[in-house]
């Protein structure tokens, strides 16, 4: 499988590729009893719906856990329109580049659509943050180690997520592999994170005096050094709990840390605001980037110095799927039997 993903550089496409790819080949094999290349269009309508709605449940959903685990799932969840609309297109960019090899005669995907699927053209505001509801967030967030029971460095970092990641609209991916060598000060004393975007695009993110100040917060926190001439160049800027506070975090557990949160927040306003409990059920820590471009369409942010183009979500929406062909037949093949010999007998238990 590895060989077929390597065509694309970026870590995040690969991951993406392969869950989708993934997800399809056990579906067919445990679901359908089928292989990818005797899959037909009625399939491809089955497996949309499947999407929405993985079913059974026990055997395709659970919660995130490392592939070795017994508890693993291909779903955390029933997906979204944009979600599905999403996989579908991956998939069929898989199909069209089968059928230009001539391993199949048709791309049973070819066609389909998704209600509600297509990409907005501007902002949802609908899945994003008022400054109410954030400055609700933001206070559950400080009572987290007295109120619920989280544990000291845990909730450090949660807030320095919520901060930080608001502050800058980074991506989980920009995140993860932030080091301190990649913050730089200009001769004016502005702070700046250089990043490498979506698409493998170089640019420079600017940490606003909110961003700047949860970083010397949080490093202090780690006991690390403040001043940015003590720094070593390769500490990640996201810590783990693990052992040492100078390990990376993963992007997998990274996600996970506001995922967690906004269950709990969720669960603590529930009597109080029944609305906003279920925005936050609904929500994923994707909407936290959106909560700076809707500040900024409201007129209280300069938007010019925090979305640099080389970061800047196209439309302030989510990206166009960008259509990629996979690399070989047999990788394609290899891949397939792979993922069965692994995964398939398990879920058919």
């Amino acid at each position: 499988m590895q060989t077929w993903l390597s065509l694309h550089e970026s870590p995040a496409t690969q991951r993406t590729y392969r869950k989708e790819a993934e997800r399809l080949i056990l579906w067919a094999i445990v679901e359908r009893g089928r292989a990818l290349s005797s899959l037909t269009t009625e399939d491809a309508i089955a497996y949309r719906g499947f999407l929405r709605h993985p079913s059974p449940r026990a055997r395709w959903i659970g919660p995130v856990r490392p592939r070795t685990s017994p508890e693993w799932r291909p779903f955390n969840g029933s997906l979204s329109a944009r979600s599905v609309a999403h996989a579908l297109s991956i998939l069929g960019a898989l199909f069209r580049w089968l059928v230009e090899q001539r391993y199949v005669l048709a791309n049973p995907f070819a066609g389909i659509k998704v209600r509600g699927g297509h990409t907005a053209t501007a902002l949802d505001a609908s899945r994003a943050f008022t400054d109410g509801e954030w400055t609700l967030m933001r206070t559950i967030a400080d009572g987290l180690e007295w109120s619920y029971g989280w544990a000291v460095p845990a909730a450090q970092r949660l807030r320095f997520l919520l901060d930080f990641g608001v502050a800058t609209g980074l991506r989980a991916g920009e995140l993860v592999g932030a080091t301190l060598g990649h913050v730089e000060t200009d001769a004016r004393g502005e702070h700046w994170l250089r990043v490498t975007g979506k698409g493998g695009k170089m640019a420079r993110v600017a940490l606003p005096p909110l961003a700047w100040e949860a970083l010397a917060r949080y490093l202090a926190e780690r006991r690390l050094p403040v001043s940015a001439v003590r720094w070593r160049p390769d500490t990640p800027i996201i810590g783990s709990l693990e052992a040492d506070s100078d390990a990376a975090i993963s992007s997998v557990r990274l996600w996970g840390v506001p995922e967690r949160f906004l269950l709990l927040a969720a669960n603590a306003i529930q009597t109080d605001h029944p609305p906003l409990a279920e925005k936050l059920r609904r929500a994923s820590p994707h909407w936290m980037r959106h909560y700076l471009p809707c500040r900024t369409m409201s007129g209280d942010i300069d938007e010019s110095s925090y979305w640099p183009k080389d970061c800047a979500p196209q439309n302030r929406s989510i990206a166009p799927i960008t259509q990629h062909s996979f690399v070989t037949l047999q990788a394609i093949q290899k891949a397939e039997q792979l993922v069965c010999r692994a995964e398939a007998p398990r879920l058919a238990a």
